[in-house]
């Protein structure tokens, strides 16, 4: 049946749009197999069949907290008037909870009076997000506040914002909902506007609104949980994120510290700087996070005088395990409906990606695990990269993960052989089908490696 379900949804959302010239060259990750590049695109414009949510074990425990879920989940049921979602407990995975979505509402009739919201907002709303005020562009010149409007993502980018007319250009319908602010409170207004602007009532794709209970729960992918499970932080250790915002991952590991232990948490953009520091204060974790604007590429200083506490740079050897989870193309990100990404800045992300590498090996001790992740499907930005580290780093050695629900690596141009593909973990839209999706499979496009640093 579910199955079934999801069928009905490839009809119902089209396939990633993006440049040609980039297309081919993720083509090559897959040795040119056009069924499985085309089946790639299909899967990205489609939001995953489950949400993911971390829990807090920090402050109470699975059992308490999925209680509290529930209870939460089902107010905003009958609020919305939707039927209490599935939820159960992760297997393998101690704190996480899953939950199906459903969808797509293949029969649902458009309000009458249109409100147009901008691509992003667009793909929030396919995963349970409300139309949040900053995303809307225009609206029905009649909307009030208490409205039932239909909900339509501007495909091209296109729409006007503030405009009044139906939207004739491309148009994807993502929902109905009902107006929190008229459509002059929120144009006309001298104050900024911020808030929920729809709450999304009859949305295409059914899922949990995920702004609930901040302080216990964080929405996040199955990979990314998996990616700080391999990790494996260990109370009394000292821990680099290195490119840590907006958190996710830092709360993780903080989280698994068990109150005792340090983690260093740096980012070169500013301004995420801030939401970090709130994930991380709003988790009862401040007492073992420093968060720091700095550029993780520079984090190493060969000067021996330098000290290991406090802000960066560090001295060889400071860190017990390092997170290098690093800027790349995100190609893996779902849904995904147009991306404009060209070929040069494609090909950019490895470089920088190995600049990162290249600082991280310097500031691992010896017998130090590092684990290398991306949000993106191209072999260039993942099993490429492990190939050049273990020809650069001969100190390092690719070792087996725990927990190891994905699959495995794969070829595409790389000397890697089979066995160390193996000790790969690789989530790859590609290879999905509709009638065989559980939630570790059908999740975003994503990619693990782990490494020891050897002790001579």
């Amino acid at each position: 049946m579910f199955g079934q379900t999801i069928s009905s949804l490839k009809m119902a959302l089209p396939a990633l749009c993006m440049n040609q010239q980039t297309k081919e060259l993720i083509a090559k990750s897959f040795c040119s197999n056009a069924e499985r590049v085309e089946n790639l695109m299909k899967w990205l414009g489609i939001p995953p069949s489950f949400t993911t949510l971390r829990v807090n074990t920090y402050s109470s425990s699975i059992d308490d907290i999925l209680q509290q879920v529930e209870i939460t989940l089902k107010q905003q049921c009958v609020s919305r008037g939707m039927d209490m979602f599935d939820i159960w407990r992760h297997p393998a995975l101690k704190d996480c909870l899953v939950i199906q979505n459903r969808g797509p509402k293949t029969n649902l009739i458009p309000a009458e009076k249109e409100v147009i919201v901008d691509l992003m907002c667009g793909m929030a709303v396919l995963r349970g997000a409300d139309v949040f005020a900053q995303g809307i562009m225009g609206a029905a010149s009649s909307m009030m506040k208490g409205d039932i409007v239909a909900v339509y993502c501007d495909m091209e980018g296109l729409c006007r914002r503030g405009a009044t007319q139906k939207y004739s250009k491309n148009k994807m319908f993502v929902g109905n909902g009902v107006a929190q602010i008229g459509r002059d409170e929120y144009f006309c207004s001298e104050e900024k506007i911020s808030g929920v602007g729809i709450l999304m009532t009859q949305p295409v794709m059914e899922a949990p609104c995920l702004d609930i209970l901040p302080n216990i729960v964080f929405a996040q992918n199955l990979p990314s949980i998996v990616c700080t499970h391999v990790l494996d932080p260990q109370p009394g250790e000292i821990i680099l994120d290195m490119c840590a915002a907006p958190g996710g991952k830092t709360t993780h590991i903080a989280a698994l510290l068990c109150g005792k232990g340090r983690v260093v948490a740096l980012d070169k953009a500013r301004g995420k700087i801030n939401k970090l520091k709130q994930n991380i204060e709003a988790w009862g974790l401040s007492h073992l996070v420093e968060c720091y604007d700095y550029d993780a590429r520079n984090a190493h200083s060969s000067d021996k005088s330098t000290v290991r506490e406090g802000s960066p740079p560090y001295p060889s050897e400071t860190f017990d395990r390092i997170l290098l989870d690093g800027p790349c193309s995100a190609l893996g990100q779902r849904p995904s409906l147009k991306n404009i990404m060209v070929p040069s800045v494609l090909k950019s992300f490895p470089r920088y990606q190995r600049q990162l590498m290249k600082t991280a090996v310097a500031l691992l001790k010896p017998g130090g695990t590092l684990v290398y992740s991306t949000c993106t499907v191209p072999v260039e930005e993942n099993e490429s990269q492990i190939e050049w580290t273990l020809e650069n780093f001969p100190q390092l050695n690719l070792i087996k993960q725990t927990p190891h629900v994905g699959g495995q690596g794969i070829k595409g141009g790389n000397n890697l052989s089979e066995d160390q593909l193996k000790l790969l973990q690789r989530f790859d839209p590609s290879t999905l089908k509709s009638d065989n999706l559980t939630c570790d499979t059908d999740t975003i496009g994503f990619f693990i490696a782990k490494f020891i640093k050897s002790q001579t």
